[in-house]
């Protein structure tokens, strides 16, 4: 595969998985104390909820924007691995941690490769590198 495409793909990839936690970031904000009472109904400390929401809403942010993209997407693998041992594990794989399964699988593979194509985090890149140019 063309180095095109592969850049193309991690974009897609990126900004469908920003996409994902944005929406689910910002629809636990609208019904937070909800999801605050479900965390301890669960048995997990409520401080986990506000951390899970903003890694959610900011990491989908970043990933649409192209921002810290590797540490948006890991704190994101995290996320889903407390989801599916949590609380999705014990429904079995169908109907049950199959989609997080998968948007964890989309995640890793943004650490691994990174996504350059439309990157806000190129801009800044390049612009502390002729900085850093111009000083030298």
């Amino acid at each position: 595969m063309s180095n095109r495409y592969y850049e193309l793909s991690m974009l897609v990839l990126r900004v469908a998985l920003g996409a994902i936690f944005l929406a689910h970031g910002l629809q636990k904000i609208t019904g937070f104390e909800g999801i605050v009472k479900f965390f301890g109904s669960i048995g997990l400390p409520p401080i986990l909820a506000y951390v899970v929401t903003t890694i959610e809403t900011l990491g989908g942010a970043c990933l649409i924007l192209g921002l810290f993209t590797r540490t948006a997407a890991t704190g994101i693998c995290f996320v889903m691995l407390g989801a599916i041992f949590s609380v999705k594990a014990s429904k079995g794989f169908i109907n049950g941690y199959e989609f997080e399964l998968s948007l964890l699988a989309a995640a890793v593979a943004l650490i691994l490769s990174g996504s350059n194509t439309l990157a806000l985090g190129n801009l800044f890149s390049s612009l502390k590198a002729t900085s850093a140019k111009k000083t030298a």
